[in-house]
């Protein structure tokens, strides 16, 4: 294994432990978990601090989210691909606020830009991806799939809650993206 993919699979493996602990979560529990001694974490990593900023930075990276949403089945109808989106892409706040969570403010101490990429760019990657699942629609679709998919990323991460209804499933989140707030039979 070369060490980036050993630097991989630690950071792997430490995501779920930390937002299981927090920042207590020990280096030996992260190798047991991993199946390796310690001390190969620290050929890998020069202390503790640097393994939790590189899994901060690991959960803010839009990559894993950009692979699911490129993984998403074409051939579904939109509405499946856009429920498939959704709970990827929720899962991948969930994930983040997890390990931030877990890590709060680490000392102030931050992981600075996602593997080069800001939010901004995240954002845009991620937004990109959304609009891809909506291109073989583009004839159909009132606007640019670009600004679809943009519509459709913020509706994702600003869907109010109530206290006396459950929050939307993924498919009824896309249902009323789609078709509106009027019922079928409304005018």
């Amino acid at each position: 294994m070369s060490p980036e993919q050993r630097r991989e699979m630690i950071i792997r493996t430490a995501i779920p432990l930390i937002a299981e602990c927090g920042a207590s979560v020990t280096t030996a529990k992260i190798a047991r978990a991993a199946g390796i001694g310690e001390g190969t974490i620290f050929r890998v990593f020069a202390d503790k601090d640097e393994l939790l900023l590189a899994c901060m930075a690991e959960a803010l990276s839009p990559e894993h989210a950009v692979r699911e949403l490129d993984a998403i089945d074409m051939s579904q109808p939109l509405p499946d691909r856009l429920a498939e989106a959704a709970d990827a892409l929720q899962a991948h706040m969930a994930r983040m606020g997890a390990i931030a969570g877990a890590l709060g403010h680490f000392g102030g101490k931050h992981p600075g830009t996602v593997r080069g990429a800001g939010r901004s760019e995240s954002t845009t990657r991620i937004r990109a991806a959304l609009a891809e699942l909506m291109e073989p629609e583009r004839a159909t679709l009132r606007r640019p799939p670009e600004q679809i998919a943009a519509l459709f990323f913020g509706l994702l991460f600003t869907q109010p809650r109530t206290e006396d209804e459950p929050d939307l499933t993924s498919g009824e989140l896309v249902e009323v993206f789609l078709h509106g707030a009027l019922s079928g039979g409304a005018e």
